[in-house]
């Protein structure tokens, strides 16, 4: 078997801090996608600190760094026009007993970003702004019913949610009961559980697209059968916001949702999401009207001025440099590079990259074209070998393109073993211990 670069794979303080995490912090981490489960064993670095595309772990090495916080850091990590923007405020103090002009600012901007949106109100993470949206949406139709699209993979950690995955633990029956299903880019089936379901959903929740571009008229379709059934459509952008477009999904495919989420890039690393939507709705959770009031969002740190700021300076950014552009530009040299590689060492249907430009991923299928952890770990071993820090290939704009030839170089590195692992029918000898594993199953 070949020799792996050992500078990149002892990571024997790396090892030390993942026992220490482990010990204090239930999981290891504050993010199960960030889990040391996610990595080849004894090969999960924990970072020091990183820099535009790059990361450097507690061992001393060097990554080009992929997905960066989860796909949050789509500029590149302590960006100069964010961390200006942010350090200003800090210099003003951050949270007050009452709201501060920087409030109406962001809101201001971020509704001039996505004009489809009325009203806007800002948190700290995703899960909140979708709960919220959800909480809102029951109130305004007076049903109980929420239906998700089942295809994709994570919309909170909400009991209304999470009921509906393998680490259902802990949520009563009655709670997952009230959560249905339908499937992406499927009109029949989505109607016909609306009318199995008549009067009692209160909203459909989706992405608006993922790694396949929506079908012809389905977004538009959906608009249609929320209208028509009386339920509210949310679409959760967390993903698509920015990276489709700076007006989100919505902006690109131009069907309006009644609500919608975003997070994620918003912040390019700071904490501050946003659920907006129509007027009428939202102002269930305010005070100017005569109903029955909704608990829409209450948080203490949810208007911190600098996150706000740096929600700001990253809209300003995303429009005065064209960055959606560059990271489908730079996504676009990345997918044709690893899929020229894999399919001229023969693994083209093995190795297979999805996605949009802009938020690529990346299967490992086996011998019989079926997905596989095993490869998945072989695969990302000599990434890590190579220098390349990769859970997905979701790019950042501060990427060169020096940064992605040589994330070829060493995918086809990865590659080249890769098909004798094929050719042997068995990975194990590659694996060096046990594979990575699914985010979501029932037992650790």
């Amino acid at each position: 078997m070949d020799t792996e670069d050992t500078r990149v794979l002892a990571l024997p303080r790396s090892r030390t801090a993942n026992e220490r995490l482990h010990a204090l912090i239930p999981g290891g981490a504050h993010t199960y996608a960030k889990g040391d489960d996610q990595y080849p064993d004894n090969l999960a670095p924990v970072i020091s600190h990183g820099r535009g595309a790059h990361v450097w772990d507690v061992d001393g090495n060097r990554y080009i760094e992929y997905g960066s916080g989860l796909r949050s850091v789509s500029l590149g990590h302590a960006h100069p026009r964010v961390i200006e923007a942010v350090r200003r405020e800090l210099d003003r103090g951050s949270n007050f007993v009452r709201p501060s002009i920087v409030e109406v600012e962001a809101a201001e901007r971020f509704l001039a970003t996505v004009p489809t949106a009325e009203m806007v109100k800002f948190a700290k993470n995703g899960s909140d702004a979708t709960t919220a949206a959800v909480r809102l949406a029951r109130a305004a139709t007076g049903r109980p019913r929420v239906a998700l699209c089942a295809d994709h993979p994570f919309f909170s950690v909400d009991d209304w949610f999470i009921g509906t995955t393998p680490m259902s633990a802990g949520i009563p029956a009655a709670t997952n009961e009230l959560t249905v299903a339908f499937p992406y880019g499927d009109l029949a089936a989505t109607e016909e559980l609306l009318s199995r379901y008549e009067g009692e959903v209160a909203c459909l929740i989706l992405e608006p697209a993922t790694h396949a571009e929506p079908p012809p008229g389905y977004l538009a379709g959906l608009r249609e059968l929320a209208d028509r059934h009386g339920c509210v459509l949310i679409f959760d952008e967390m993903i698509t916001g920015f990276r489709w477009s700076e007006a989100g999904a919505q902006g690109l495919y131009g069907v309006v949702p009644d609500l919608s989420t975003f997070g994620k890039a918003l912040g390019n690393g700071f904490a501050v999401s946003a659920l907006a939507g129509r007027r009428d709705l939202m102002e269930l959770g305010g005070l100017r009207h005569s109903g029955d009031r909704v608990f829409l969002l209450s948080t203490t740190h949810g208007a911190e001025t600098h996150s706000l700021a740096a929600a700001m300076a990253v809209q300003t950014t995303y429009v005065e440099e064209g960055v959606t552009a560059r990271l489908h530009a730079l996504g676009e040299r990345l997918a044709a590079g690893v899929r020229d590689v894999a399919a001229g060492l023969g693994v083209g249907d093995h190795l297979v990259v999805r996605g949009r430009a802009s938020n690529l991923v990346f299967a490992t299928l086996d011998e019989h074209g079926q997905p596989s952890q095993r490869y998945r770990t072989l695969f990302l071993r000599r990434l890590l070998a190579g220098g390349v820090l990769a859970p997905s290939f979701v790019v950042s704009s501060a990427l060169s393109e020096a940064d992605i030839d040589h994330t070829v170089d060493v995918v086809a590195q990865a590659c080249a073993v890769y098909r004798k692992a094929l050719d042997a029918t068995d990975p194990t000898p590659w694996l060096a211990g046990r594979p990575v594993k699914p985010v979501f199953r029932r037992l650790a």
